[in-house]
């Protein structure tokens, strides 16, 4: 078991190949945040990965009750914070997902009303 610098205490091992595979096939290659499905297209299927609901770094186990089938995005937003519960994880990323669109939508659209009034 490798060593957590930050805290001095051993963290699991990363999930294997196999492991992995088993984890995305039980979840049927969707993200249990978003429900991207990782089978509509080869871009979804790179996008898959696993996640640990509590992650390694706050002494996650590597037990398939904590892993998860999901999107890299969903994973990068949801980052080492722990939550009561898998649906309250669920809750955050959505949320956050939204305001990201939000505001990527807003700043998309602005040159384009800029060149309209022109």
């Amino acid at each position: 078991m490798p060593w957590n610098m930050m805290t001095l205490s051993r963290v699991d091992m990363p999930v294997s190949l196999a492991e992995g595979l088993k984890i995305l096939e039980r979840d049927q290659f969707c993200c249990r945040y978003c429900g991207l499905d990782g089978r509509a297209n080869f871009d979804n299927a790179l996008m898959m990965s696993v996640d640990f609901v509590v992650p390694r770094a706050r002494s996650g186990k590597k037990d398939p009750a904590n892993l998860v089938a999901c999107c890299r995005p969903c994973n990068m937003i949801k980052g080492t914070r722990v939550y009561k519960s898998f649906e309250e994880a669920r809750k955050y990323v959505l949320a956050r997902r939204e305001e990201m669109r939000q505001g990527w939508e807003s700043k998309r659209s602005r040159p384009a009303a800029r060149a309209a009034s022109a």
